[in-house]
């Protein structure tokens, strides 16, 4: 039985995917170290952990990111 399915998946979406996947990933990986450096009484790495500056960009990316997410679902519905 052969199935007909055409392979048109969104290109932005797939970057959009890709992107969530390791930014949730780094987000994860940095809580760990957070946890980790904090349990070991790593003080500076618990201050670079959590400095503004580095949240920014990180808020940046989020942005970005649902951004391409929205995008990709206008193309999608246009198509």
């Amino acid at each position: 039985m052969k199935i007909n399915h055409k392979n048109d998946e969104n290109l932005l979406f797939k970057w959009f995917c890709r992107g969530l996947k390791y930014f949730l990933l780094t987000l994860l990986g940095l809580a760990i170290a957070l946890v980790l450096s904090h349990v070991f009484g790593a003080v500076s790495i618990v201050g670079m952990l959590l400095s503004t500056n580095l949240w920014i960009c990180f808020l940046r990316i989020a942005v970005f990111l649902f951004c391409l997410f929205a995008i990709a679902m206008i193309v999608e519905s246009w198509s």
